[in-house]
């Protein structure tokens, strides 16, 4: 088990009153916690930035009626399927569709990857959710 480092921090009142409301809100059990996630949450944000081998989910939304989509959808993921873990598809309703492409990868290849994607006419929103493979956050 890690050893535990106890810190301390001067924060302004009202800083500290805004921080206690969003530990409530997001359900943390202490300070504590809140803090550790949220420093686990910029280092995985500087491990994106430092181009490091990293991971994530990029959700698409789009409408599979949409002429020539899936071919391209298909096609541009064969592409890169170093880095595709997985994906799962979703039927939203008649015209609509989810699709979750799990990565993992250079940072570079999964921004193109994410680039490609956004660029195939019919997408409705594509967004990213950045991750981290482990190794440089406790």
């Amino acid at each position: 088990m890690a050893t535990v480092e106890r810190i301390t921090a001067s924060i302004e009142k009202d800083l500290l009153q805004r921080f206690e409301s969003y530990i409530a809100q997001q359900g943390y059990p202490t300070r504590s916690e809140a803090i550790k996630s949220l420093i686990r949450k910029a280092l995985v944000e500087q491990e994106w930035q430092k181009g490091k081998d990293v991971a994530g989910a990029i959700s698409l939304t789009y409408d599979h009626h949409k002429s020539g989509l899936l071919q391209k959808l298909t096609d541009t993921q064969h592409q890169f399927e170093k880095i595709i873990v997985c994906s799962q598809h979703v039927h939203l309703d008649h015209h609509n569709c989810m699709e979750v492409v799990m990565v993992r990868g250079k940072v570079t290849e999964i921004r193109k990857l994410l680039e490609l994607l956004n660029a195939i006419k019919g997408i409705k929103h594509s967004t990213i959710m950045i991750g981290t493979v482990g190794k440089d956050v406790p």
